[in-house]
């Protein structure tokens, strides 16, 4: 293998690496237990799986967004990485107890998700299960949806301005466009459809109360200023199908059934605390029993 002083720049042993990266199946293709070479730095080897690793993560926080430009940065940083963990070592740094600390912190992080993984793979949900919470999807969801547009200013005064141009026989659109300060004002103050739970409590309680065509006729406050609303439309939100909303229901119901074990498993643990360090909140009973 060809031994040279890495100016950090992208190799060509990157593209394979970048390439099976990005494709999990690659990593089955590869013997069991055995891991190609991507570099030896210093003497030390490291594999390619572990820069596969670091590579995913990179790719990741790009949202999957894969580029040359990305694969070169992605080398050059885990060159980087390799150098500053060797210098670390050099140093002893794993002896300092902060840096333990942190050691150990990740190691449980790593291996709480490898079981937590794990355990998700193994709750498969019934068919009745889903069916239920399908029922309790379509229920949620066979709620109203609004169509409006609004304008919003700084000071209830401007607002109970455009109030009375409107009663004036003033167009909304024409106001909105002029003097709404929201996003929406350049197309009118048009808004998408939308249901009470994606707007703050005093717009979506005052679209509720207002009938269709009409627009409010005293300012309405949020924290965003003051709105001048207009509801054009309303409608019945309509749910997906069964087999549409299946795979979601089913992550759905995994991460309930997993949180559930999760809390028996904690429940169910032998702790001895600390009472010195970890102060008990004493419980409704306990603290009725102690005041006998």
């Amino acid at each position: 293998m060809k031994t040279t002083r890495i100016p950090l720049l992208l190799c060509a042993l990157l593209a394979a690496g970048a390439a099976a990266a990005e494709d999990a199946k690659d990593a089955e293709a590869q013997p069991q237990g055995e891991d190609v070479l991507i570099a030896t730095v210093n003497g030390t080897p490291y594999g390619l799986d572990l820069f596969r690793l670091f590579f995913l993560e990179r790719l990741q926080q790009s949202q999957g967004q894969n580029s040359p430009e990305l694969q070169e940065q992605a080398f050059n940083d885990f060159m980087s990485l390799v150098v500053a963990s060797q210098e670390a070592a050099r140093r002893n740094l794993e002896q300092d107890p902060d840096v333990g600390v942190a050691i150990e912190l990740q190691r449980m992080k790593i291996l709480s998700n490898a079981v937590l993984a794990s355990m998700a793979e193994e709750i498969e949900p019934t068919e009745d299960e889903l069916k239920k919470a399908y029922e309790e999807v379509k229920e949620n969801a066979s709620q109203t949806e609004y169509k409006a547009r609004h304008i919003l200013v700084k000071d209830e005064e401007e607002a109970k301005n455009m109030i009375e141009k409107l009663d004036g026989g003033a167009d909304f659109g024409d106001l909105a466009r002029e003097h709404s300060l929201g996003p929406t004002g350049k197309n009118g103050g048009e808004l998408e459809w939308f249901d009470a739970n994606q707007m703050v409590a005093p717009f979506s309680e005052a679209v509720a109360a207002m009938e269709k065509g009409t627009y409010t006729k005293t300012p309405v406050q949020t924290q965003f200023g003051w709105h001048v609303i207009e509801l054009q439309d309303s409608r019945k939100a309509e749910p997906p199908s069964f087999e549409d909303a299946k795979q979601q229901l089913t992550a759905l119901l995994k991460r309930q059934k997993l949180s559930a074990t999760l809390a028996e498993m904690r429940d169910g643990a032998m702790v001895e605390l600390n009472e010195e360090v970890v102060k008990i909140k004493a419980t409704d009973e306990a603290a009725a029993e102690g005041s006998e």
